[in-house]
């Protein structure tokens, strides 16, 4: 295995060893992990292990991001020197000292490595405990991801997704299988959704597409349906409204027998995309069909892992907020929708709240106030948007901020506007995907 029988002399090193993998092995993951990035980078085992010696510190950018990726640290971090630990002469455990590595990182790197040698115990198989965890990865990754920034998150969700993979290569028992690719098709939906927030619909759509075949491997017609929400939602945002259209509506026969939450998701995102071709009457009309989707809903096992897997009242405010934001006609249905939508993202504690989600409702609600006129409420609308920190503006929430710049430019409040304008200027040399990962 990587590692000797001395002392970490990195925190790298210390990391490498809870992986219980060796260099070859680990710069084969390094190397797979760059590829899933859209990076091009390698690592030979040599490098790494001079890396990982303190041999070394120079790293290009590139290596660099996917290192930390890899293992969910800073670089300055990784390639800091280790605090001798003191030895329980009893127990045989290291015991920490000294301040550079605090108790909470000991306890989690000590758990990921409990979660590795339970998902490696027993080849031929799969215990029950090792489906949990899988699961409760999976879980806490889609709870997670509406509420906490993307760099904090994608180094997990890289590595549940390669540990579901590594799974389906094993043999399983034909449930645990069709439980498995179900997990694999979310994992690969949550990375879709990363993709598209790092602004590449490219790789967004691939993810997207590898997820819907595990959804038809696990025979799971909600889990269809919602990779066909998310492939709509990447296709909106990448300008493509019409394909966007095509991706919601053709998720409607896998709707209509899960009877999930995408029952709802797919119409009022067909509304969205009908809004950005200016067809009013099919954007309404869509926001109607969302609201009766609610008689027959029936929650099913994906709505019930929480966060981005399933869809609530509050989404459905929001997606209709947008929808009728760009149709001007429509600006007080517009403030109503938008209105609702902040006051229902209020309260960051609520299970439903997703700080994405609570953006583009205030900035729908500023568009609609600049199409009435109101300058004042559109800049107290904007306003909590534009405190939002760098790792925080994805690319959905830079879409809709300069959305409201180009609505404010192109209406009569353009000059009295122009503080404004520039503060949406100012916000936007900033986005998530030019912070160094």
């Amino acid at each position: 295995m990587a590692g000797t029988a001395h002392e970490p002399r990195t925190v790298l090193e210390f990391l490498i060893r809870q992986r219980n993998r060796t260099y070859e092995e680990l710069s084969s993951d390094f190397d797979a992990l760059a590829r899933s990035l859209k990076e091009d980078a390698t690592l030979s085992p040599r490098h790494l292990r001079r890396l990982a010696a303190g041999e070394r510190s120079g790293t290009t950018p590139v290596t660099r991001r996917v290192l930390q990726a890899m293992f969910s640290k800073p670089i300055e971090e990784l390639l800091r020197s280790w605090d001798a630990a003191t030895i329980d002469s009893s127990t045989g455990l290291a015991i920490a000292h000294g301040s550079k590595e605090t108790e909470q990182e000991l306890i989690t790197m000590a758990a990921q490595r409990a979660r590795q040698f339970a998902l490696l115990t027993g080849q031929d198989g799969l215990t029950g405990e090792a489906m949990e965890l899988v699961y409760e990865d999976v879980r806490q990754l889609t709870l997670d991801y509406p509420q906490r920034p993307l760099g904090g998150l994608l180094g997990n969700l890289v590595t549940t997704q390669e540990n579901v993979y590594g799974l389906l290569e094993r043999r399983v028992a034909p449930a645990q299988a069709r439980q498995l690719y179900l997990l694999a098709g979310v994992t690969g939906g949550l990375l879709a959704k990363a993709s598209h927030d790092l602004g590449d619909p490219q790789a967004a759509m691939t993810q997207a597409r590898t997820a819907y075949m595990c959804a038809e491997q696990a025979d799971h017609p909600g889990l269809r349906a919602w990779i066909r929400g998310l492939q709509s939602l990447v296709a909106y945002w990448a300008g493509r409204p019409h394909e966007s259209i095509r991706y919601a509506q053709s998720g409607g026969e896998a709707a209509a027998l899960s009877r999930n939450t995408t029952s709802v998701w797919l119409p009022v995102s067909e509304a969205r995309a009908w809004a950005t071709v200016g067809n009013a009457a099919k954007a309404r009309e869509a926001i109607q069909r969302a609201e009766a989707a609610w008689d027959s809903v029936q929650p099913d096992d994906l709505d019930e892992l929480g966060g981005l897997a399933t869809f609530g009242r509050s989404r459905q405010l929001y997606y209709a907020a947008e929808s009728m934001a760009w149709l001007p006609a429509e600006a007080d249905a517009a403030q109503d929708y938008s209105a609702r939508a902040v006051s229902a993202y209020a309260d960051p504690s609520h299970p439903d709240w997703a700080f994405g989600d609570q953006a583009g409702s205030h900035a729908s609600l500023a568009i609609a106030r600049v199409h009435a006129g109101e300058l004042e409420g559109a800049v107290e609308a904007i306003a909590p948007v534009l405190d939002l920190a760098p790792e925080k503006r994805n690319n959905g929430i830079m879409a809709c901020v300069l959305r409201v710049h180009k609505t404010l430019a192109s209406s009569p409040l353009a000059i009295a506007g122009q503080d404004l304008q520039e503060q949406i200027e100012m916000f936007a040399r900033i986005p998530l995907k030019a912070l160094p990962r």
